[in-house]
C-alpha cells in the first residue's frame, strides 16, 4: 500500500515546541472574532524584517503592553507610556512599530464608527469564506495575491500601518482566510472543517 507521508509544513522549526504548537493549533484556523483579528494583524505587522518565531515568543508581552489588543484602550495610551514601551524587552522596541499599533487601533475604531464590523470587513476580501489551496510544495505558495493587495490598499487608505500586501497575505494565512497548509500536512483537512 503506497500512502502519502504526512508531515507538518516545512516552514515550522520542529525542534521548537512553541512553533509546533502554533502551527498545529492556531495557524490556518479560521478566526472571526474582531479583536483577535486585530491582534493578529498588528502582530503580523510587528514581524516586518524579523522572523515570525521572534514575534510569537513575544506575543504575551504585546498583550500585556497593549491592553490585550483592545483598540478602545490602546487609543487612550499616553505618549509617555508609549515612550516607555521602547524600553520594554517583552516586545520589539521599534518606535514605528509601537506607534503602528495605535494607528491601527484608530483605524479599527473608525471602521466601527462607520457601522462596519472589523471581522466582516476583513473577511469580505475573500468573499466571506476561506480560500482553500492545494499546494504540494512550499515553492508553490505565493507571498501575496490580488486579495492581499486589495486588503493592503484598503487598510492603508483607512490609516492602518505595517499592512503591506505580503504582511496581509501572511495575516490571511494565519487567520484561516487562506488555507496554505500543504496538502500532506495533517492540519490541511483540519482547517477545512
Amino acid at each position: 500500500m503506497n500512502q502519502a507521508v504526512q508531515s507538518i509544513c516545512p516552514w515550522v522549526t520542529v525542534t521548537d515546541p512553541i512553533y509546533v504548537e502554533y502551527h498545529n493549533n492556531e495557524w490556518g484556523q479560521p478566526v472571526y472574532d474582531s479583536v483577535e483579528l486585530f491582534e493578529k494583524l498588528c502582530l503580523d505587522g510587528q514581524q516586518a524584517g524579523l522572523s515570525w518565531i521572534t514575534i510569537l515568543k513575544k506575543k504575551q508581552g504585546y498583550r500585556n503592553a497593549f491592553c490585550n489588543f483592545d483598540p478602545y484602550k490602546i487609543v487612550m495610551l499616553t505618549p509617555e507610556y508609549l515612550e516607555q514601551q521602547l524600553e520594554n524587552k517583552e516586545i520589539v522596541r521599534n518606535r514605528l512599530k509601537v506607534n503602528s499599533i495605535v494607528k491601527n487601533a484608530k483605524g479599527f475604531i473608525e471602521l466601527e464608527r462607520e457601522g462596519l464590523d472589523f471581522s466582516e470587513y476583513l473577511w469580505a476580501f475573500v468573499g466571506g469564506q476561506p480560500i482553500v489551496n492545494e499546494y504540494i510544495d512550499m515553492s508553490e505558495v505565493p507571498t501575496q495575491t490580488k486579495e492581499s493587495l486589495a486588503m493592503s490598499k484598503a487598510l492603508k487608505k483607512r490609516g492602518f500601518n505595517f499592512v503591506g500586501p505580503t504582511i496581509c497575505y501572511a495575516f490571511m494565512e494565519a487567520v484561516g482566510m487562506v488555507n496554505d497548509h500543504l496538502i500532506n500536512c495533517p492540519c490541511y483537512s483540519k482547517c477545512n472543517n
